[in-house]
């Protein structure tokens, strides 16, 4: 059973009020959950993962928390969200995508029964790396609206033994979303595309 240290866990909330436009009436929030942990997989090659995802689960679920509650706490107007990692340069690409299963999986049972796949983004960077984690509508890909994404980063890591695992999610669509498509109000939510 690897064993992923948790050194630190930072939380970065947004609140948008204009972008250009008229004012909205409510800001558009976003909040994006950052966890750097030691990569036990770090300097070397495992040809098994997989199961790895499991000591990982934990961990979604405290950051899906924090995220719900740094959003106010009431999932009923969280209707975005994303999941990404950066690896440490002694990693490799794919132990980033370790965070699949425990990461978007957490922000699914703290949200409800979302239905469509959760964006996700994964990159090896330096110290100090900052990464886009994309944005999509909880329950239909195909929601326009909801196409966004939020820049993060971790001043201090990852280190070259560290992955900084995060989790994002948003309440509303971008503000001044103009572009057509489905709209969120007539997601029948049946199959995560429409």
């Amino acid at each position: 059973m690897p064993e992923f240290a948790l050194r630190k866990i930072a939380l970065v909330t947004e609140e948008i009020f204009h972008e250009g436009g008229p004012v909205p009436s409510m800001p558009r929030r976003r909040a994006a959950a950052l966890a750097l942990v030691k990569n036990p997989f770090a300097g070397g090659y495992a040809k098994e993962l997989e199961s790895a995802m499991e000591d990982l689960k934990p961990l979604g679920i405290d950051m899906a928390d924090r995220l719900i509650a740094a959003l106010g706490g009431d999932i009923s107007v969280i209707d975005g969200f994303g999941k990404g990692a950066i690896v440490g340069t002694d990693g490799e690409l794919e132990h980033g995508a370790l965070w699949h299963v425990p990461g978007g999986y957490a922000m699914r049972e703290r949200l409800g029964d979302s239905k469509a796949i959760v964006p996700s983004s994964k990159k090896v960077g330096a110290f100090g790396a900052r990464i886009d984690i994309p944005l999509g509508h909880i329950n239909a890909a195909y929601v326009r609206s909801h196409f966004d994404a939020m820049e993060v980063g971790m001043p201090d890591g990852p280190r070259p033994d560290e992955i900084l695992f995060v989790l994002a999610m948003a309440c509303g669509p971008r503000i001044h979303a103009r572009m057509g498509g489905l709209k969120a109000e007539d997601v029948k939510g049946e199959d995560g595309l429409r």
